[in-house]
């Protein structure tokens, strides 16, 4: 990694870190609301990223594997139920989504080696199901009759933030074994990637500091 790269590497990781500090600071407020589990999986994402970093140190594991398998899926499910479940309230949807892309694992088991930074046909088709929602999120919020206090609305900011990263990064990870023979092309994205992060969790602490849902 370039210089700019590696700084931009540690400031995501502590913007990480800064919306789990921030929201058990606001814990006590949504403790007896469905945004509670939002404070659960922002402190889930920075204990794996620290075993990412430091696990190795410690005890033996495969880095690949637990994010492929365990990291990355909890998060597009819990994503999936935020968006879903509560806030469409269809939890039919949410559990059809969560099923079509835990079943795109099987083909992967065939595709892809275990070897593979991230496995692109489950991961394009997560994504491709979240970009649906973000979607679907965005029409509701335009559609509102709050809309003019969107800056109220949790799921303003965090809609916001998981279309940076995560659709905005979706070519990069579908292509990833292509745009890695273009290094240029590759380190402009891979600072995107990095970039929207930090973007995406500050918004993440926005939401829980400015956000005013009262579901």
């Amino acid at each position: 990694m370039s210089d700019f790269q590696r700084i931009a590497f540690e400031f995501m990781y502590w913007a990480e870190g800064i919306a789990a500090a921030v929201s058990l600071v606001f814990y006590s407020k949504i403790k007896d609301k469905y945004w509670k589990y939002f404070v659960f999986y922002l402190i889930f994402i920075f204990v794996c990223e620290s075993i990412g970093r430091w696990g190795g140190l410690f005890f033996e594991y495969n880095k690949q594997v637990f994010y492929n398998y365990f990291v990355i899926p909890v998060q597009f499910i819990f994503f999936y139920w935020l968006y879903a479940a509560r806030s469409f309230r269809k939890m039919n949807l949410f559990l059809i989504l969560s099923s079509l892309y835990l079943l795109s694992f099987i083909p992967s088991e065939f595709l892809y080696s275990e070897n593979k930074v991230m496995f692109s046909l489950n991961y394009t088709l997560g994504c491709l199901i979240l970009m649906i929602l973000v979607v679907m999120e965005y029409y509701k919020q335009i559609n509102d009759s709050e809309i003019l206090n969107f800056d109220k609305n949790r799921m303003f900011y965090i809609n916001l933030g998981v279309t940076l990263f995560y659709i905005g990064t979706l070519p990069f990870w579908t292509f990833l074994e292509l745009i890695k023979q273009y290094r240029e092309i590759f380190n402009i994205y891979f600072a995107y990637f990095l970039i929207s992060g930090i973007i995406m969790y500050m918004l993440f602490s926005i939401s829980l500091i400015w956000g005013k849902q009262s579901s």
